[in-house]
């Protein structure tokens, strides 16, 4: 069985910093294998409660510097290594965050293999699924989107933190399953996240089967994301969710 497990959807410093959302990271579930994209505080914790092992990690994502997306990522290392005594796992993770991201330089060595992701490469992980990045996104951090080919035949992608810029639909066009983090609810200037009005513009030029809403900041909790995607739904006859802790979907 296939699945998505989105263990935290919080997005912004007030949400994280008072958990009104889990910050923990996704799961990808191929059979027995996981692979842990942007594990950000509190995913050791909720793989856990979730009984996911952390030994079955095959692979490791991150997809910005930021600490939301990366602040378990050395913990995570050292438990899925048991403290480098067994060398497992895959890291794909940008140039620009290494040694911001794992300062002790002992548990890259942990790992079997870092690779630095680049704009447009594919990469194979294990269970023969491999994962695509896009072009660099708008973020003020060296960050891309992501598009796994799962092994059913269907594409799933995420656009991770950006503010919107004209092309981005282009990058995510042949996505079956779309993840959108979607941080504010209005605009804000300076602010390098997606808010409602340019979620409605990306999904007037894509038609996938599934979108999920998720990484909500203190903007949309306040709008109800439920409300919001069921909205967004009516006006554009497409099956939108708004994410929530813990919500699994199959793939």
């Amino acid at each position: 069985m296939n699945e998505v497990i989105f263990l935290g959807t919080a997005g912004g410093r007030y949400v994280v910093a008072y958990q009104l959302r889990s910050s923990a990271g996704t799961v990808i579930k191929v059979e027995d294998e996981l692979i842990v994209l942007d594990p950000g505080p509190g995913t050791l914790v909720h793989l856990a409660k979730k009984k996911l092992q952390v030994r079955k990690i095959s692979s490791i994502i991150v997809s910005h510097k930021h600490l939301d997306h990366s602040a378990d990522l050395n913990v995570i290392i050292d438990a899925l290594t048991e403290g480098g005594f067994k060398k497992r796992g895959s890291l794909f993770i940008t140039e620009e965050a290494i040694n911001e991201c794992i300062p002790l330089p002992y548990l890259r060595d942990f790992l079997k293999n870092i690779d630095f992701l680049k704009p447009r490469t594919e990469y194979t992980l294990e269970k023969g699924i491999s994962f695509k990045t896009t072009r660099l996104l708008n973020h003020g951090a060296e960050n891309y989107g992501l598009l796994f080919n799962m092994p059913s035949g269907k594409i799933l992608g995420f656009i991770t933190d950006t503010a919107y810029f004209e092309g981005i639909e282009e990058e995510f066009k042949t996505a079956n399953i779309l993840v959108i983090n979607v941080v504010r609810y209005t605009r804000l200037k300076g602010v390098l996240h997606l808010c409602i009005e340019d979620v409605k513009k990306i999904l007037s030029k894509l038609r996938p089967e599934l979108v999920i809403l998720t990484h909500f900041g203190m903007s949309m909790l306040r709008a109800n994301p439920f409300k919001l995607a069921k909205e967004l739904s009516k006006e554009f006859g497409l099956e939108i969710k708004a994410c929530y802790d813990g919500m699994t979907i199959r793939v």
